[in-house]
């Protein structure tokens, strides 16, 4: 994938005009001539606005579609609360909300200081351009990208994903995917707004806007905002039938801000009522768009973005409960579970990876070597090479696809043998970059091996052990 790099010539409206420094000798006749106001006005210092105009609009790629089509993401400002407005994701019949995003996106450009400096805005013009580029509603495999999402906790089963659902004009169809977060599209999104405070999902074609279907007051608050400046009828709830796997439940079950405009026609952009959505929930960042929150999980503190993670990638099914509080490091935070060890690289934020798993399975596969079976060495760098997904099966593979993947467990390092497990048993394990399969057969389960449990007593070994002195 391809990630934070420029895919369009940024537009160059609202940018300031170069002046060439004044001279060296010039500097020094000013100084000596005029008052330090004076020389202050006439050496053109920038202005905070001229700066924000300048500095922080930025244009790259999160990823790209299940056919290799770029998803592109541009942003404006630079605030700690992120708002993301997430254009076209039924492709084809909805392209006039396409346009939409691309026409705000140049109003911004041009007007970045109506962007207040609390916020940072993104604009993804299109989460689904394989379903444009093909004029259908679905992704490239069928799939209908925002009945695709995880919202099985978000405390209402009526949302709950599952395969059958309701489509456009109450359509019945099996478009909700294989499993929940199954497509590439949904993933990406999901990665995107661990750190979201407030998110907004373009769609047409029925004028009104819509937020969560769970009580969620930023959410609610956002909807009436954006209906009354928009001129939009505002509705508590979509009306014609039961949403199940939509982005905005599965984004405020995680606390961010979430709603969806309706636009009145399939044909128009109706950019004069969506920007005075928009800048109308600009004006309420501290209301509207609430920080992410620290969350407790079996009395331990997890910081808000790996709580995000953890949660919407499993939870305690995948990487069980915290085991200690979140440690600083050089660029970010690491927290360990049970099954794992989570960390957050700042370096890596606006990308899919701004939570990773850490390579526990890596090292523990480097103490058995290429005796660890199928395991092959790297010829260019120490330790083992990863094998190739092909490699996986049966209940293994089906464990793997449907909690994240490559993403989350990294590529397989073994094949399958049997081992003895933490529970005292001899079961068929499988070594991955960041985690250990074993197979359950008493009930067909597979379950991570406590890889973040058995990292903490050995560093807690390590910690304790003092050399023998000599005397």
């Amino acid at each position: 994938m391809i990630y934070n790099q420029p895919t369009r010539q940024p537009s160059t409206t609202g940018r300031q005009p170069y002046h060439r420094p004044p001279s060296f000798i010039g500097l020094i006749v000013l100084v000596l001539a005029l008052p330090l106001t004076a020389l202050l006005g006439t050496l053109d210092l920038p202005t905070t606005q001229s700066v924000q105009a300048t500095a922080v609009i930025r244009e790259f790629t999160l990823g790209l579609s299940g056919q290799g089509r770029p998803i592109e993401v541009v942003q404006v400002g630079n605030g700690e609360r992120k708002l993301v407005v997430v254009g076209n994701t039924h492709g084809g019949p909805e392209a006039n909300t396409y346009y939409l995003t691309w026409e705000l996106i140049d109003h911004f450009r041009a007007n970045p200081d109506e962007v207040p400096p609390e916020v940072r805005l993104y604009f993804i013009p299109s989460l689904n351009p394989d379903g444009l580029a093909l004029g259908s509603r679905f992704d490239a495999a069928g799939i209908d990208l925002n009945r695709n999402m995880n919202t099985t906790f978000d405390g209402c089963p009526e949302t709950d994903w599952r395969t059958t659902v309701y489509g456009a004009y109450g359509i019945i169809s099996d478009t909700g995917g294989p499993f929940a977060d199954s497509q590439v599209e949904t993933r990406l999104i999901r990665s995107f707004l661990l750190d979201a405070s407030g998110a907004i999902f373009l769609h047409s074609n029925a004028g009104l806007v819509f937020p969560a279907y769970c009580e969620h007051e930023p959410s609610i608050a956002m909807a009436q905002v954006y209906a009354q400046a928009a001129g939009y009828l505002y509705n508590r709830y979509w009306p014609n039938y039961m949403i199940t796997g939509g982005m905005h439940d599965w984004a405020a079950s995680l606390g961010i801000a979430s709603i969806t405009p309706e636009l009145i026609t399939a044909t128009e952009t109706e950019f004069t009522n969506n920007l005075a959505g928009l800048r109308a929930v600009l004006a309420q960042p501290e209301e509207l768009l609430p920080l992410p929150a620290d969350q407790v999980e079996g009395d331990v503190l997890i910081p808000a973005r790996i709580w995000r993670y953890w949660r919407s990638h499993g939870g305690e099914s995948v990487f069980g409960l915290p085991l200690e509080p979140a440690q600083a490091t050089p660029g970010g935070l690491t927290q360990t579970f049970t099954h794992a060890r989570l960390q957050l690289d700042e370096s890596l934020a606006d990308t899919p990876f701004l939570v990773q798993p850490a390579l526990l399975g890596s090292e523990q596969a480097q103490l058995h070597g290429t005796d660890l079976p199928g395991a092959l060495p790297c010829v260019d760098a120490p330790g083992l090479c990863p094998l190739s997904t092909t490699i996986l099966f049966g209940a293994f593979l089906d464990y793997w696809q449907r909690n994240g993947g490559i993403h989350v467990f990294g590529a397989p390092l073994s094949t399958e043998f049997t081992a003895l497990t933490a529970d005292g048993h001899y079961r068929t394990v499988q070594y991955f970059e960041r985690a250990i399969f074993a197979y359950y057969p008493e009930d067909g389960s597979v379950r991570p091996e406590p890889l973040g449990w058995q990292q903490m007593l050995t560093e807690g070994i390590q910690s304790r052990w003092v050399a023998p002195q000599i005397r």
